[in-house]
């Protein structure tokens, strides 16, 4: 496993260099410029050609690439072209624990209910326990965090004046530099977008884990035991339920990468200061250097994330051999 595990990684670096490539050439590729206007107003031009100058923008293409992939190595991700008090690497130590924190917290909600829920409704099926699990598995999964976030608000925010409606309870500095003080700010600021985000995994992974708990106890190895008088409860917690879960691991790789950088739906009606945010504005100003960078921390969580699967699977089925 440890040399599977080194192999993968040594396979990533290629990997990730072409994610900063293309990442790179399609941002380039995008028609205008940061620095076409002002406010409202066109940038007049012998202040445009100052400052691309000033950041190496007037450069071909290849130029500006190694330039930014030489500061990348050594931990510089770029400058901010629009908000010149920071930089990139500044943005994201502000933004990263934020996304991290509602990710992580949402991804523990959607594991937390939807692994009960499937469970309970392969173990009651073709019960009115199943389909109402079942039910509410489809809704939840079909009402997007564009219209359950605003209903959130406006029912447990303004109607019944429960819990904010808007930014994050946890401020710098973080434990750690990313986990969050666990003061009843933070708690009651998170309700809300880690409901919003959270019942949405919930959904999909109750229905892939009723999917496969009943593959799994229509395997001949089931019947065996049960033929043998071990407990039904022996059977499923022992037996049934690791190799039941194999496909709730096959989304955990996407799902830790979106949770964490792709929730910009989520942060912008919560008004967070999350990554996801941040990207989605440095789409309108054209901030280059921000947008490979951010794409660049997805990939690498991305395939931190199969690696990981890839862990779980040779823990949850021992017949599953890397080496």
């Amino acid at each position: 496993m440890i040399t599977y595990i080194i192999r993968r990684i040594l396979i990533s670096i290629p990997v990730i260099f072409l994610i900063v490539l293309v990442t790179f050439l399609l941002v380039q590729a995008m028609p205008g410029g940061p620095f076409d206007t002002v406010g409202t107003k066109a940038m007049p031009e012998y202040m445009r050609r100052i400052m691309e100058e000033r950041y190496g923008l007037n450069q071909p293409v290849s130029v500006q690439f190694f330039n930014y992939f030489g500061n990348l190595l050594k931990g510089d991700l770029g400058p901010m072209l629009r908000l010149r008090s920071q930089d990139v690497n500044d943005i994201v130590a502000e933004t990263f624990p934020v996304s991290f924190q509602l990710g992580a917290m949402s991804l523990m909600l959607g594991f937390g209910i939807g692994i009960p829920a499937g469970i309970l409704a392969a173990l009651k099926h073709n019960t009115i326990i199943d389909y109402s699990a079942t039910f509410i598995a489809v809704v939840s999964a079909s009402i997007p965090n564009l219209v359950l976030g605003p209903v959130l608000i406006l029912v447990f925010g303004v109607w019944l004046d429960w819990f904010p409606i808007a930014f994050w309870g946890a401020e710098p500095p973080f434990v750690l530099g990313f986990l969050p003080k666990l003061t009843v700010n933070f708690w009651t600021h998170a309700v809300l977008p880690v409901f919003a985000l959270g019942t949405a995994y919930a959904a999909g992974i109750a229905r892939l884990t009723r999917a496969g708990l009943l593959e799994t106890l229509d395997s001949d190895y089931i019947r065996t035991a049960r033929a043998k008088g071990l407990r039904e409860r022996t059977i499923i917690a022992i037996h049934a339920l690791k190799n039941s879960l194999i496909p709730v691991v096959t989304i955990v790789g996407p799902l830790l990468a979106g949770a964490v950088t792709g929730a910009f739906i989520t942060e912008t009606i919560f008004a967070l200061n999350g990554m996801g945010r941040r990207f989605v504005e440095s789409i309108n100003q054209r901030e280059y250097f921000l947008q490979t960078s951010l794409t660049l921390i997805f990939g690498i969580l991305l395939i931190a994330g199969n690696l990981l699967v890839d862990i779980l699977y040779a823990w949850l089925d021992p017949r599953i051999r890397y080496d």
